[in-house]
């Protein structure tokens, strides 16, 4: 289905920033949002007095005045919440009441006009027959929403259970449930499998709705699986995730026994979305700490592929407040309380009767007040709006229990026979009494203990335009980071800090209020919900854009067949094999990364790689190099039995395992750095716990995968930092950052600087009569390394590679685009350089050493016979990539079969 996604196209910027601010002038302009269709907002006069404590209940009704000729094609965005916002009532067998409600969500989409808008999600009720489903579906279609019909054991284990008991919990730092039977695990187990099993049922409804081109906007913690199940059915979809509760640091995340496939779940969306930059910062580092992951600013990667994370604070419709101010019904409202509360001043708590509300917290402070200003005691009123919820459970029935006690003795304790000093309401109140309330307070108080972002702040301020009240607020609520600027922010856990708070807001001058309130309110007028949804579908369309630039600069996956095929048509093969991470055992999985570091640091040769390696090895036409920059010994440890070659530490030594280790190190190869580096390297690994270095002939290697990745990051940049202005100011050496490592070499130590040399002395050895037609090159290089993959392509690539080439490539490089010398095998030969440690350097005035002629002359190589393949890093110079070091066995095993088999023709 064809969509416009934008009416403009001409002069596109070509960074994100610059298309974002693009679509913000249009948005501005209008230019964007000329169309009326989508979800429609209602005035003021709809509301409903039954509607809770900050929403009010819409009409959303399809439109059908418009002619489908006429209304102009928009992307559709599929809104996708555990709830839809409606209440459904069963009138009969088919028939159907509804009332959808605009909570925080549905406001922010009333005024998204630039999106067809449709919501996926359960109703909120058990419909077990087949009648009532179809009587449900229908009705809800009319109101553009989509039910997702879950039964009632799915809902206890997966709502009541996971979410209610486990996600919610966590995320608001009030820890896991103590597990003290063992059928407490087993129910954490069946929730997690009931939660896993509804999110594939949301994702079937939206599979089943999905068209090319829709936006899917995920919603909340019940609902992280999601983006994983959507992208295994189509990777191409565009899917975002956004959070509304905190998310906690990584050190209670990593508590959850589930914490690594919930990461990565929510990982598959396009763009991931909190309302605070703290939060966004803490799933970036969760993501770094528990799944070993690059945390960067634009978000995480993984394999090259980009999660983007960033943070979009919510808003409110303010206008609805503002014109709700001026309906009469309001206007008695408000007319009322003064008259109720003259003479007095008032402040308002309007919280859910919740654990992270921190309503008892509030009212001791307020006691304290009292206690400690007893001039204030008949002047000030608290009014304390505590709306009931979840009042099933036990721990919620204790909390209100404690409320009221609270209450009481407050109450007794300074209250007369004409008047107290709490007002307190268990209940919820309609949205005109609710403005009103706001309309008439002085001072707000919210103490939330932890809060995702606490909408009450926002509808306050909107309703203060001509009290111009002041805002008490915590620093634990998500609105702080946006109204702090004109609150007074309060830790609630320090009554003493709070009460004083009270006493500065009461006492605090009209300039002051004028002044606080204004930057507040002009703050809620401009960042509203409205805003907040555009801002987010504008920021997932982009991502994707960006995506898939990134993606068309991404290798192609290594195609098995078509390697092999070539193979066995060809007649002289040189495979080219790295060790690390592309021929060891998969013992260094990033979310259990350290578990057993000694077991992880042993480089053990993949046991399923043995019989193929010696298959390969026995073939005649094939020469196998393992070329690493591991040392000697565990080169010799792993390979002895194999009947190949061995380039230990970059190509600088060399053996057959029919030999002995000979040199071929350049001889004017200075070395003079490595005691003072090596005592830098011994500092800092006494001073960052687990973590190691290496002592090689030609490096030194410091290693800290194993360590806090923060802190191991920070130790790595001193260290740079010192390396650099001190032990090797002057030293001829290189400098090579790894994800997590840093290593020092001598200049001239890469892998494509060796292979020259390499391949003059095996071709020397092993007194090859035919040109090398065929070769093979697969590993995990690390950047500076990579000049092996350029060193082989029949057509020598452009200049602008140059800088990220060793110094015995740069020597190719003036000759652009020409094809290789054509072969002269009458060139072999064997210079005595070949076993001492000169060998040659192409460095000084770009002739090439007896070696690299005799490279050269043995080479044969047509472009379709050359296959470069990095391991795990999108990020390369090679032709081709493999996934990772499984993927690398399956490959070697189907090569090695099939070079077994000459009569294979299935290639």
């Amino acid at each position: 289905m064809a969509r416009n996604n934008n009416n403009d196209k001409s002069q596109v910027p070509n960074t994100r920033v610059g298309r974002l601010l693009r679509e913000r002038e249009l948005r501005r302009s209008g230019r964007t949002s000329d169309a009326t269709d989508g979800i429609r907002g209602l005035e003021i006069s709809d509301i409903d007095s039954s509607s809770g404590s900050s929403s009010t209940e819409h009409n959303v009704e399809s439109e059908e005045s418009e002619s489908p000729e006429r209304r102009p094609i928009k992307q559709r965005l599929l809104v996708v919440a555990n709830r839809l916002p409606v209440s459904a009532v069963r009138k009969g067998e088919d028939s159907w009441s509804l009332d959808i409600s605009a909570g925080g969500l549905v406001s922010a989409l009333l005024g998204v006009t630039d999106f067809e808008a449709r919501w996926i999600g359960w109703a909120g009720v058990n419909v077990p027959d087949e009648i009532g489903q179809k009587a449900l579906t229908k009705a809800l279609a009319e109101k553009r929403c989509i039910p997702v019909f879950l039964d009632e054991e799915t809902v206890h284990q997966y709502y009541n259970g996971y979410c209610n008991n486990i996600l919610w919990p966590l995320f608001h730092y009030l820890g896991l449930p103590q597990e003290d039977r063992l059928a407490t695990t087993r129910s954490f187990q069946s929730q997690f499998a009931a939660y896993k099993k509804a999110n594939q049922m949301f994702a079937d409804v939206v599979i089943e709705h999905y068209e090319e081109g829709d936006v899917i906007w995920c919603h909340d913690y019940h609902l992280m699986f999601l983006p994983k199940c959507l992208k295994d059915y189509n990777s191409q979809m565009k899917v975002g995730w956004f959070l509304h509760t905190p998310f906690p640091s990584s050190e209670i995340h990593r508590t959850l026994p589930s914490r690594s496939e919930l990461l990565r779940a929510v990982l598959c969306a396009d763009l991931v979305g909190f309302h605070t930059y703290d939060y966004a910062r803490h799933f970036v580092s969760a993501c770094a700490r528990i799944l070993g992951l690059e945390g960067t600013p634009e978000g995480v990667e993984d394999q090259g592929r980009l999660t983007r994370v960033a943070a979009f604070p919510i808003g409110i419709d303010s206008e609805r407040f503002t014109r709700a101010l001026e309906v009469p019904t309001v206007q008695e409202h408000i007319r009322e309380l003064k008259e109720r509360f003259a003479g007095r001043v008032v402040m308002l708590g309007v919280d859910r009767l919740d654990m992270i509300k921190g309503i008892p917290q509030k009212i001791l402070a307020f006691e304290k007040f009292l206690e400690e200003s007893p001039e204030w005691r008949d002047k000030v009123v608290l009014l304390q709006i505590a709306v009931p919820t979840r009042t099933d459970v036990a721990e919620y029935q204790k909390l209100t229990s404690q409320v009221h006690e609270i209450v009481g003795r407050v109450n007794g304790r300074f209250g007369t026979l004409t008047a107290v000093p709490i007002h307190h309401l268990d209940r919820s109140l309609d949205f005109a009494a609710l403005c009103a309330i706001y309309a008439i307070t002085d001072v707000a108080l919210v103490t939330s203990l932890r809060d995702g972002m606490n909408l009450v702040s926002y509808e306050f301020v909107a309703c203060q335009d001509s009290k111009k009240g002041v805002l008490i607020l915590s620093e634990f609520a998500g609105a702080a980071q946006s109204l702090g600027a004109g609150a007074i922010l309060i830790n609630p856990w320090n009554i003493t800090e709070v009460a004083a708070a009270i006493g500065q807001a009461l006492n605090m001058p009209a300039e002051e209020r004028e002044k606080r309130h204004h930057h507040n309110f002009e703050h809620v007028t401009t960042h509203t919900a409205q805003k907040w949804a555009e801002v987010f579908v504008s920021e997932l369309n982009d991502t994707v854009i960006e995506a898939q630039q990134r993606i068309r600069k991404v290798p192609p996956q290594l195609l098995a067949g078509d390697a092999i095929r070539r193979y066995l048509e060809s007649d002289n093969r040189l495979l080219i094999l790295g060790f690390n991470a592309a021929l060891t055992e998969p013992s260094d999985i990033p979310e259990r990364r350290g578990r057993d570091q000694i077991k992880e640091m042993e480089l053990k040769l993949h046991p399923e790689l043995k019989q193929p390696l010696t298959m390969l090895c026995s073939d005649p036409k094939t020469t196998v190099l393992i070329l690493s920059g591991s040392d000697r010994n565990v080169l010799d440890d792993n390979f002895w039995e194999h009947d190949l070659w061995l380039a230990a530490e970059h190509g600088m030594f060399l053996r057959s395992t029919k030999g002995d280790w000979m040199t071929t190190m350049p001889e004017n190869l200075n070395m003079d750095w490595v005691d003072s580096v090596k005592h830098v390297f011994e500092y800092f690994t006494e001073r960052t716990p687990r973590s190691h270095f290496e002592e090689r002939q030609t490096s030194l290697v410091w290693n800290y995968k194993y360590s806090d990745v923060e802190f191991g990051r920070l130790q790595a940049r001193d260290m740079l930092q010192h390396l650099w202005t001190g032990p090797i100011s002057n030293s001829s050496v290189d400098v090579v950052q790894g994800s997590r490592s840093v290593e020092v070499r001598a200049v001239g130590v890469t892998k494509g600087a060796a292979i020259d040399r390499i391949i003059g002395e095996v071709v020397h050895s092993k007194d090859i009569s035919s040109p090398i037609d065929y070769v093979l090159c697969i590993g995990h290089f690390l950047e500076k390394d990579e000049d092996i993959y350029t060193f082989f392509e029949p057509e020598l690539p452009p200049d602008s590679m140059g800088g990220l080439r060793s110094k015995s490539t740069d020597s190719t490089s003036r000759h652009g685009s020409e094809k290789r010398p054509t072969p002269k095998l009458q060139t072999v030969g064997r210079s005595n350089s070949s076993r001492r440690s000169s060998g040659g350097s192409s460095s000084g005035s770009g002739r090439r050493s007896t070696q690299e002629e005799t490279a050269w002359s043995v080479l044969d190589l047509k472009t379709e016979n050359y296959f470069s393949c990095a391991v795990a890093r999108t990020r390369t110079r090679a032709r081709y990539l493999l996934n990772s070091s499984e993927d690398v066995v399956s490959f070697i095993k189907e090569i090695a079969a099939a070079g077994a088999s000459p009569s294979n023709s299935s290639y």
